[in-house]
């Protein structure tokens, strides 16, 4: 081998060992698989999961993972829909059963890949930081001896001496928050610390996320309340309409506080292309803390809930309870409430149903059971306008009632819905004609049931009531400061270069001294070549060229077309 090929290949190793300690991603060695050995196999395993693509390719299963969650019902979000599924797709149902698909979250295949993406975040993560502490402690490498082969160089003579070129070099760059030293005939700088800093913190936030995610999985509670102008609500689990949990959720996390709804106002635009459309939603409700908490006057909109403790309420659905009054055949008072009706459009057209259980007896004396299907217009448009309310505030208010009577089924021991009614075991009333006796009432009117069986009133006083979502789930302020942080961290990681200069001055057999400055990035990015002319310009006037005879002097430019040593980063 000849000396020059001696030489070219030292190079290459210099120009391999100058760019080695951009990035602190671990270097991945040679393993030769046969004889491997349990500990060598771990060790690959190991090195495999700890690796860059496999926690991105694990990221990847986990977001394809969450898609069946999007799409198919989930058993602890609604189990209803659930059993509805499996009802109208019996082949397909125990498919999905065998798979997981109706608690994808709580899944083995879900929970398998969301554990090897922690531990692979994790051992990514450690050795990195170790090995960015150990940069951060260290100095920039050496100069290598071949300059002129880096991929941004540019040379000049000067007569100034090699001492003051080089402290000139030093204090430039210092100032231009470069980490500097000078190392032997050279000086040393090196900047963009941040970006691997980026990089780091967007790995652990990722972290963050994971454990956030999991904590709100865990513990959280979600519950819904439905509540008429007065009611009030303590927030313990027999006072919910619905609710659903995490599976390590214990009824006593729940945040300890109570609150009454004092009034609902929503208002509506009366005129113009958007009329109806609703302008202001909001609950005046007063709460307290503990059980002995002073109270509070506070209004609740939309999104724009009550936070007490890390529970949140939030204010989602509204509609009219109207005030109904049912009595027997002998005039006695049976049943006197705002019954809340459900909403079936934009205006506010709802239904319900009114159980009267207990108390109630015929003109004969006989105990019945009444159950009256109630329909509610809040605006009624008139002749032709009877299926549906004109306008959602209560402009014309309107009640149309179908009465039942006999056996609710409601001794059964079978739940069934409070919206519903069951007519398996009832009789309608029969108006005067031997139709199905149905009723339009304002405010303030009564129906009369025939047999002298009492009478149906739909007093004046018409209720709002109002929906909550009743909220609490630890690590939701986590998991905002772990995605903030890692938005910070990936733009940091993909917007700084990272990027070493070198700076080297000697004396020539001439006597002049000879300056040479080349830059190295970790990826390929003009910034380097034209951050590298800038910083020769500010070198070349504090050292400034020496003339040839007959010439004048001119500041140096960096070289761009070097081709950069094999093994060097660009």
């Amino acid at each position: 081998m000849s000396k020059t090929d001696t030489g070219t290949g030292r190079d290459r190793k210099e120009l391999s060992a100058a760019g080695s300690r951009l990035s602190t991603a671990p270097q991945e060695e040679a393993v030769s698989l046969p004889g491997l050995g349990v500990i060598g196999w771990a060790r690959w395993f190991w090195r495999q999961l700890t690796s860059m693509r496999v926690a991105l390719l694990l990221l990847l299963l986990l977001s394809l993972g969450a898609i069946p969650g999007s799409l198919i019902p989930q058993t602890g979000a609604d189990a209803t829909k659930v059993e509805d599924f499996r009802a109208a797709h019996k082949t397909l149902a125990p498919v999905y059963d065998k798979l997981g698909l109706f608690h994808v979250y709580s899944s083995v295949w879900f929970s398998a890949i969301y554990i090897l993406l922690f531990v692979s975040l994790i051992g990514c993560i450690i050795p990195r930081t170790w090995q960015f502490v150990g940069q951060l402690r260290g100095r920039p490498p050496g100069a290598p001896k071949r300059l002129d082969r880096l991929p941004a160089y540019t040379t000049w003579t000067t007569t100034a001496d090699p001492e003051q070129v080089r402290a000139a070099a030093l204090g430039l760059l210092k100032k231009r928050r470069f980490r500097a030293h000078a190392a032997g005939d050279a000086v040393a700088a090196e900047k963009g610390y941040l970006r691997e800093l980026g990089n780091l913190v967007f790995h652990i936030a990722l972290i963050v996320l994971l454990i956030a995610f999991a904590s709100g999985q865990l513990f959280k509670s979600d519950g819904t309340k439905l509540m008429v102008e007065g009611d009030g609500f303590s927030n313990a689990l027999p006072m919910y309409d619905d609710f659903k949990s995490g599976s390590l959720f214990e009824p006593d996390d729940l945040v300890p506080y109570s609150f009454d709804l004092e009034d609902f106002k929503g208002t509506y635009e009366l005129t113009g292309p958007n009329r109806g459309t609703p302008r202001t939603f909001q609950a005046k409700i007063r709460y307290s803390e503990g059980a002995y908490g002073k109270e509070t006057e506070t209004t609740v909109k939309v999104n724009e809930p009550l936070e007490i403790d890390g529970s949140k309420v939030y204010l989602v659905s509204h509609g009219y309870a109207p005030v109904i009054t049912v009595r027997d055949g002998k005039g006695k008072v049976v049943y006197r409430d705002a019954v809340p009706l459900l909403p079936l459009d934009g205006n506010v057209t709802s239904q319900g149903v009114v159980k009267v259980m207990d108390g109630y007896r015929d003109a004969k004396g006989k105990k019945e059971q009444l159950g009256i299907k109630a329909f509610f217009l809040p605006t009624y448009g008139g002749a032709g306008m009877e299926i549906a309310s004109a306008f959602p505030a209560l402009l014309n208010p309107v009640l149309n009632l179908e009465p039942y009577h006999g056996d609710l089924g409601v001794d059964s021991g079978l739940p069934q819905s409070v919206y519903q009614l069951d007519k398996t075991h009832m009789k309608d009333y029969k108006d005067a004609k031997g139709a199905q006796l149905r009723v339009n009432l304002k405010p303030g009117e009564s129906m009369k049931l025939p047999n002298g069986a009492g009478t149906v009133t739909f007093e004046k006083d018409v209720k709002e009531w109002a929906g909550f979502q009743i909220v609490q789930e630890p690590g939701g302020g986590w998991a905002l400061g772990g995605a903030v942080a890692a938005i910070f961290g990936l733009a940091g990681s993909l917007f700084i270069q990272r990027r070493r200069v070198w700076v080297r001055a000697v004396r020539g057999d001439d006597g002049v001294t000879v300056v040479e400055m080349a830059g190295l990035g970790r990826s390929e990015s003009a910034k380097v070549p034209e951050e590298l002319g800038e910083l020769a310009g500010q070198l070349y006037d504090r050292a400034p060229g020496a003339p040839d005879p007959g010439d004048e002097p001119s500041a140096p430019t960096p070289d761009r077309h070097v081709v950069p040593a094999e093994g060097a980063e660009k």
